[in-house]
């Protein structure tokens, strides 16, 4: 063979070695992306599907692979830039539910397919003042997923090993989403508050929260009476555990209350101001008021009765990862369930909107469809 014919075919096989490679190298790209609904901007409020790069865990943090992401009302901060400190894009979610796809350097207590959550409580800082009294959740720099780093509307996520709460293999995926903040954070109210068993504890707003707290209250032995707008609710307010149901638009809260001898906890789930005001006359002596759904409305309180009261005004934000396994634990105890919703992953902006129009019954869940 001549000199010049085989460096032609040497040069052809090249480029086609070359070619492969490139070939390969554009798959092995694609198999090493994933799915993402990204917030693209700070002044544009939408959700986009997107295709990113699968990130890699860095030291003390590990990969998750979701499974399901539970669709917050607290999402809207990150679709409107409500809330200081967010970079874009970003992914919102923080009602993760997952497995440990992989581990960051200096990760102790976490193996690779543990079942995991991350909640509000995406991780702390351990050095602040919050944190050198042990209350994490108060952290100065308190991370939240989907805020201070993308969150669950993907999937994959990267969160720290500091803020992973063990999923029970009782509870599917989709059953624990909703736990890490709705749940979570009606539960850990409840039972910080004031009540004992057998006392009147009153839950304002059947919806995402509502539903839980109802089912909570009923669980830890409260005298559970429910409020809502309208009849609609009462059957499965009933049905959650109330002994009693309160339509807000037919009757006086506040005499209803007291007709069953006062509540000694009103646990507001409802976003408006305007609908815990009725109540508040409703409470009995050293009754308690305790707030979990956030409003940027002021609250109007007659100070004569509340001192006559001896009233308390409480707000109550989450849990850390622990309180999100007390939660977890407490259900598949007692059957505690959200009533929820799912999605395909592709579909969290529809989630998202049923959820902010008020539309859910209750929760909304999306499930990632995993290619990767």
């Amino acid at each position: 063979m001549l000199r010049s014919e085989r460096s032609e075919r040497l040069e052809a096989l090249g480029a086609s070695v070359s070619k492969h490679a490139q070939l390969c190298c554009s798959f092995v790209e694609l198999w090493r992306s994933m799915k993402s609904i990204l917030v693209p901007s700070a002044s544009d409020p939408q959700l986009v599907v997107s295709e990113v790069a699968i990130p890699e865990p860095k030291s003390g943090t590990v990969r998750i692979r979701v499974e399901a992401c539970g669709v917050c009302h607290s999402d809207m901060f990150t679709v409107h830039n409500a809330f200081p400190g967010i970079s874009f894009p970003r992914a919102p979610g923080h009602e993760i539910a997952g497995t440990i796809d992989a581990l960051g350097a200096n990760v102790v207590g976490w193996n690779i397919g543990d079942r995991v959550g991350v909640g509000w409580h995406g991780g702390h800082c351990g050095h602040c003042d919050r944190c050198r009294r042990g209350d994490f959740l108060t952290c100065r720099t308190l991370q939240v997923p989907g805020m201070a780093y993308d969150g669950g509307y993907s999937d994959f996520v990267i969160a720290p090993a500091t803020a992973l709460a063990r999923i029970p293999e009782e509870l599917a995926f989709a059953e624990a989403a909703p736990l890490m903040c709705a749940g979570v954070t009606t539960f850990n109210a409840l039972r910080h508050s004031s009540a004992r068993a057998g006392d009147v504890v009153a839950i304002i707003g059947i919806g995402g929260l509502g539903h839980l707290a109802v089912q909570f209250a009923a669980k830890m032995g409260f005298k559970t009476i429910a409020i809502a707008r309208g009849k609609e609710k009462e059957a499965l307010a009933r049905k959650l555990g109330a002994v009693a149901y309160i339509d807000s638009t037919a009757v006086d809260i506040g005499a209803a209350l007291q007709a069953h001898g006062g509540a000694k906890v009103i646990l507001s789930t409802v976003t408006a101001a305007k609908a815990i005001e009725p109540a508040l006359n409703g409470l009995c002596i050293d009754g308690q008021i305790v707030i979990v759904g956030a409003s940027m409305e002021p609250l109007t309180v007659n100070t004569v009765g509340m001192l006559g009261g001896r009233h308390d005004i409480k707000g109550w934000p989450s849990g850390t990862n622990v309180d999100s396994e007390d939660t977890m634990n407490f259900c598949v105890l007692t059957g505690v369930r959200a009533m929820a919703e799912t999605m395909p992953l592709e579909r969290a902006p529809e989630a998202y909107a049923k959820m902010m129009s008020g539309a859910a019954r209750f929760r909304m869940v999306v499930l990632p469809q995993h290619t990767a």
